[in-house]
């Protein structure tokens, strides 16, 4: 078991402590319902210092990165930020990332925390570029202060206009009295904010200062339990759930993010994919009846066949009804096709319905 460097804050507020990716994380302070809606309405602070990060540096830095992601990491400009995804060489995905562009020269990749040996396995492997490559996961934290009144607040920490950074974009400066904090305007909620990176000694001084600058807007901790709800209703893939070894970006609806304007691992599969069609689609649906979906619950039609698994389920907190997100063949994934999500050996009724779902 790993721990983050405010372990022990979180187990002294109060959190419910689970095994999460192999660290002591935060689930839940106080309610979920009420975690969930403070950040959508205002704002709330997630520890995600969990998440990996690898600094990539070196003359061909974009070579290796162009050469192991699915997205055109050339558009990238000092201080932008892409989502992409590493594809494996089965039609699946190694995980999903963050890139961040430095400079001409230097990146770091951010990624999922379940993965991070993995990914820096699958990269070192790929790296024929004399790329440096470091593993700073170990050292940094990572506060994610989400929700419309995040900027209100963090603004009073540091000179950085936040209100001129763009989405997908960061700087480093001053935060709080601490030095070279990198300042990322991105999040996993949809509802605003910023993710903050530091060092782990600086972490305590961080949270205190985003706490004390929160105050007037009710801020408070916020564990994963809600991060999950909150990145559901957004429609955003979790990997292990929507996105997998065996899933191709353009069956997940990432083709987005998947750029055919260079080579990359496996991106032949990928495109044959994209010109000929897929057999399943993910996609997202809405509850018609009472019931609450969860992961690997069969999707059926009106006849009770399979067509399908739910991967993402909740009760969405905003919305008060059931919403999930799921693989079905892909006659059935057209916008307000009737589906059938099969709980404790009952069919309920359900609907296709564009993602994000608010």
């Amino acid at each position: 078991m790993k721990y983050v460097a405010l372990n022990d804050l979180h187990a002294s507020l109060g959190a419910k402590m689970i095994e999460f990716a192999g660290y002591n994380m935060p689930v839940l302070y106080t309610n979920l319902i009420q975690e969930h809606l403070a950040v959508r309405n205002s704002v709330g602070v997630f520890d995600v210092s969990h998440m990996g990060e690898f600094r990539l540096k070196g003359p061909k830095a974009l070579d290796l990165i162009q050469s192991v992601t699915s997205n055109d990491a050339s558009k990238l400009f000092d201080g932008k930020i892409q989502y992409s995804c590493l594809p494996n060489d089965k039609g699946g995905i190694v995980d999903d990332l963050l890139v961040y562009r430095w400079n001409a020269e230097e990146y770091y990749l951010v990624v999922n925390a379940s993965n991070i040996e993995k990914d820096w396995n699958w990269i070192s492997q790929h790296n024929t570029f004399g790329v440096e490559m470091v593993n700073m996961s170990d050292d940094m934290s990572l506060l994610a202060v989400q929700g419309p009144n995040a900027i209100k607040a963090l603004q009073k920490l540091t000179a950085v206009d936040l209100g001129s950074m763009e989405y997908y974009s960061f700087k480093v400066g001053t935060l709080a009295g601490i030095d070279e904090v990198i300042i990322s305007n991105t999040g996993y909620t949809g509802a605003g904010g910023f993710e903050l990176y530091a060092m782990n000694k600086d972490a305590r001084k961080l949270w205190d200062a985003v706490f004390e600058a929160g105050k007037e807007f009710n801020i408070i901790p916020v564990g994963l339990g809600a991060r999950d709800t909150l990145r559901l209703e957004k429609g955003f893939c979790l990997y292990g759930h929507d996105i997998d070894d065996a899933t191709s970006p353009i069956e997940a609806g990432l083709g987005w993010i998947t750029k055919f304007t260079k080579k990359f691992t496996n991106s032949e599969y990928h495109k044959s994919l994209k010109e000929n069609g897929v057999k399943k689609k993910l996609v997202g649906f809405e509850m018609i009846d009472r019931g609450i979906p969860r992961q690997h619950y069969k999707i059926k039609d009106a006849s009770g066949n399979e067509i399908g698994e739910v991967t993402s389920g909740t009760q969405s907190p905003s919305l008060n009804k059931g919403i999930g997100m799921g693989y079905v063949k892909t006659d059935f994934s057209k916008l307000d096709t009737e589906i059938f999500i099969e709980v404790r050996e009952k069919l309920l009724k359900a609907k296709v319905v564009k993602v994000p779902f608010l």
